[in-house]
């Protein structure tokens, strides 16, 4: 503490002369500011910064009749604001944080200074001389020259001299009042016993001996060294506070007028320590039609999905003119459910809805209620109605609902649900409870519709459940002329009919895979350097997304590429000459993905229903590569693996599922989708599951034979399909019909003729 006060000591002696100077310049260019003036020079505004303790009074280039200082303050007053100063935002947390590393960094300089001086600097400026034990005893101690020792934290001595006392050399030393000595103590009992051992061998008496004294004095330094790690700590937390502004960083107020943005909550999400408050609020997006961050998206860029978007119009419809609805004593749903497989456009119609509608458009994502602390699910689900209620009317989208949305009771582990079970409850009240809801359309998307809960999908909540399942041909039209929109293709073809033709190629895709395949056609496209893209560019598209990348880079023997070339004609000619078996489009025996060595490419139907010989041709197709194999060669490879899968997977299905079995009949033993059940629940007994490996065996092996027959009747077709193949890897179903003839039976290939009798 010496230190610190010898500090203000000097502070209080300060300025020097050349600074008394400068402080006397700076004051007469205050009075001058405040308008008192010197010999008339004016009032130039109130409230001007003088110059600074060491800025020149005087710069180089100053305006002749105008002081720098008040040209440096018109320039600032002609800045916006936050141009160059603090903007109340960035600079001003910056400007605030350099304060406290200063004040911190001088409080350091201090305490270090006070740890190692402060004990020891006295009025005459010189610490106390360190010196050994043996040279107290001898040279202080024996000759009476001690006045008392003062033993500091057990472990240093300071030794007070009496007046007049001289070292060896006969130099004067410092009375009684500042130690003028020290040494080391290494312990307490062993120096009182030296020191009583000492004076008595030199003849003074037990009433004075020189008295030992025990202090405790705080060092600075080791303070604040054992401080340091809890400062440090404190500091580092302070400082991760400030830059995530709130854990789950959802910064800023909610935008009650309008105009997109992420907010932060009701109340808006603090910053620092008090961001960890808000933690619980909803990170909700809200969207407006012309607000900050609209949605471009409109029902116009939606297509294939023509039922859907009038059940989701009717909601918009209801929302823009609700007294319509009123009149008649109509009332809205309160909620919407989209499901269907994965990218059917469950979100690109609710991205549509929020483009289209004129009221705010919430949405959140179901893993956004569930993140980090428990308890914070139901917090954000009550924040995020309070927010709807306050907009109202205004449309709630929760995305991958299923997230928050599951069956209760399921999972097994003790507290595994709780967390996920009371946001649920929350949403459930927050739906449908006694809050009033009026206004507030909620509407959800999930692919797991069957793992929902029943009380999440009553009427009262989600009203409405809308199927999104993938598109048929005239959808898929639709959809690929939204997407070949923007693609810039070939002078020579028409984007209309480029779409029903490409539509008719694609049965089963969805939205996702045919804007995947319009982009991927565009890639291959701008590799190749064409100036448009072409029918070639969307077919290698359209394998590109079936079947994977080509891997002509993979190294087979030429056995291999022989034995994939006839598995792979065995596959087409039986197609071929099967009734109910799929169009062929292509066979090709380049690698593609990860495990096809090859593959044939047929047309699927866009049909629901299938009957017995359907299923049986197809069964025959599948396992036709297996049978060339085995005539061929007399033996055969793994490389059926995946038609055996789909072969026992068709046959157990008819066995199980459709009752197509002729020793169980009319029965079905479909597995429950009830997640509850146990995992090994077989809901037969051990003789019908007999019976039923028999069924499957004897359908399989049926096929087998019938497919067996059918190859040896068409071996020479067999033989010039594959020899094509090893010719040019890829053949055509132009090809096809040079090599085999016209398919015998009647074929639906086209958009056209795929469209004619249908709804």
């Amino acid at each position: 503490m010496r230190a610190l006060s010898r500090i203000l000591g000097h502070l209080r002696r300060w300025p020097a002369p050349s600074a008394r100077r400068t402080l006397a310049s700076r004051a007469a260019w205050t009075r001058l500011m405040e308008g008192g003036g010197d010999g008339g020079g004016g009032r130039v505004g109130n409230g001007h910064r003088p110059p600074g303790l060491y800025e020149k009074l005087y710069p180089r280039g100053w305006r002749k009749g105008v002081h720098p200082e008040e040209q440096g303050l018109l320039k600032r007053q002609s800045e916006p604001r936050g141009g160059h100063g603090s903007n109340g935002d960035g600079d001003g947390d910056k400007s605030k944080w350099r304060r406290l590393a200063v004040v911190g960094a001088g409080l350091a300089v201090a305490l270090l200074l006070g740890s190692g001086a402060g004990d020891e600097v006295g009025g005459g400026g010189d610490a106390p001389r360190t010196i050994s034990f043996q040279e107290f005893r001898h040279d202080y101690l024996e000759r009476g020259l001690v006045s008392r020792v003062e033993v500091v934290n057990r472990n240093v001595a300071r030794v007070y001299l009496k007046p007049g006392a001289t070292d060896p050399r006969g130099m004067p030393l410092d009375g009684p009042q500042r130690p003028a000595l020290k040494f080391a103590v290494p312990s307490v009992d062993l120096l009182e016993r030296r020191m009583i051992a000492a004076q008595t061998a030199a003849g003074v008496d037990v009433t004075d001996l020189v008295p030992v004294v025990y202090t405790s004095k705080m060092s600075w330094l080791s303070t604040l060294i054992s401080w340091s790690p809890t400062l440090l700590i404190i500091a580092g937390y302070l400082y991760v506070m400030q830059r995530l502004g709130g854990l789950g960083g959802r910064g800023g107020r909610f935008p009650m007028g309008g105009g997109g943005a992420r907010s932060g909550g009701a109340a808006g999400r603090g910053s620092g320590i008090g961001g960890i408050l808000g933690v619980g609020r909803a990170g909700v997006t809200v969207l407006n039609k012309d607000g900050k961050n609209r949605v471009t998206t409109r029902f116009s860029d939606v297509a294939g999905l023509d039922e859907a978007k009038a059940e989701i119009l009717e909601f918009v419809s209801y929302l823009k003119q609700p007294e319509r609805y009123k009149r008649i004593g109509a009332r809205i749903p309160k909620g919407a459910l989209m499901y269907g497989p994965p990218g059917t456009g469950k979100t690109l119609l609710a991205k549509a809805t929020a483009g289209e509608a004129d009221v705010p458009f919430l949405t959140m994502s179901g893993s956004d209620f569930m993140e980090l602390f428990v308890g914070v699910g139901p917090s954000r689900v009550r924040d995020l109605f309070a927010q709807a209620r306050q907009l109202a009317p205004c449309i709630v989208f929760i995305d991958e609902i299923d997230a928050i949305g599951r069956s209760r009771g399921r999972g097994g582990l003790i507290g595994g649900n709780d967390e996920r079970e009371n946001t649920l409850n929350q949403l459930l009240v927050e739906m449908d409870g006694f809050a009033p809801n009026s206004g507030v359309v909620v509407l959800g998307g999930t692919n797991r519709v069957d793992v929902l809960d029943p009380a999440l999908l009553r009427p009262g909540r989600f009203d409405r459940q809308i199927l999104i399942d993938p598109p048929d041909v005239r959808g898929r039209s639709q959809i690929f002329q939204v997407h070949l929109r923007p693609v810039k293709v070939a002078r020579d073809l028409d984007k209309a009919e480029l779409a029903k033709q490409l539509a008719a190629r694609t049965p089963g895709f969805t939205g996702a895979d045919i804007a995947n395949v319009c982009n991927e056609a565009a890639l291959v496209a701008a590799r190749a350097g064409a100036d448009g893209v072409s029918l070639e560019h969307l077919e290698a598209a359209i394998d590109r997304v079936i079947g994977g990348l080509e891997k002509r880079s993979m190294v087979m023997s030429p056995e291999e590429k022989r034995t994939v070339a006839y598995h792979e004609a065995g596959h087409a000619v039986a197609g071929w000459f099967l009734e109910h078996a799929m169009p062929l489009i292509k066979v090709s025996i380049v690698p593609r993905g990860s495990a096809a060595l090859g593959y044939a490419q047929y047309q699927p139907r866009d049909q629901q229903l299938f009957s017995r010989e359907q299923l049986q041709d197809t069964m025959c197709m599948t396992l036709a590569g297996r049978v060339a194999e085995e005539i061929f060669f007399g033996r055969v490879t793994t490389g059926a693996a995946d038609d055996f899968n789909k072969v026992s997977s068709m046959a157990y299905s008819q066995v199980t599922q459709w009752g197509m079995g002729e020793s169980l009949g009319h029965l079905a033993f479909r597995r429950s989708n009830d997640e509850t059940a146990p995992r090994f629940y077989k809901p037969y007994s051990n003789q019908t599951a007999s019976l039923i490996d028999d069924e499957v065996r004897r359908l399989v092996h049926s096929a087998h034979e019938r497919t067996r027959t059918l190859v040896q009747a068409h071996r020479h077709h067999v033989e010039l399909v594959a020899q094509e193949l090893l010719t040019n890897e890829v053949i055509t179903r132009a090809v096809m019909e040079r090599l085999l003839g016209q398919r015998p039976f009647a074929e639906r290939l086209t958009y056209d003729q795929l469209t004619t009798d249908t709804a």
